[in-house]
């Protein structure tokens, strides 16, 4: 990319995506977001060990305040869970969030 031409933030979003893919990263996007929570960074991608959250921003682009308490709380993160829920998990929720005690899941789960 010429260092001083301007970049729309698709454009950036569109770099990022495919040197992501050609790295070997999973990568998701909200297409649309006006039903999702305000301020959710643009992108996550994953390459284990690593999960990282991107809010992309033009160079003259500002970042809204539900924006920045997103990255901040994510940034502020030392573990990742994921799992995958059924409602007889109920009491592995409620310790998770009641708790905030996440273990690594068994197989993936």
């Amino acid at each position: 990319m010429h260092v001083g031409a301007p970049v729309s933030e698709k454009q950036f979003q569109a770099q990022i995506l495919q040197l992501a893919n050609l790295t070997g990263w999973l990568t998701y996007h909200t297409h649309d977001s006006r039903r999702s929570q305000a301020g959710f960074p643009d992108l996550v991608l994953v390459r284990p060990p690593v999960v990282l959250f991107a809010e992309l921003k033009s160079e003259g682009g500002r970042l809204r305040p539900e924006q920045e308490a997103w990255l901040e709380a994510l940034g502020g993160c030392e573990t990742v869970g994921a799992r995958l829920w059924r409602p007889s998990d109920w009491p592995e929720i409620e310790e998770i969030l009641c708790n905030q005690r996440v273990k690594r899941a068994k197989g993936g789960r």
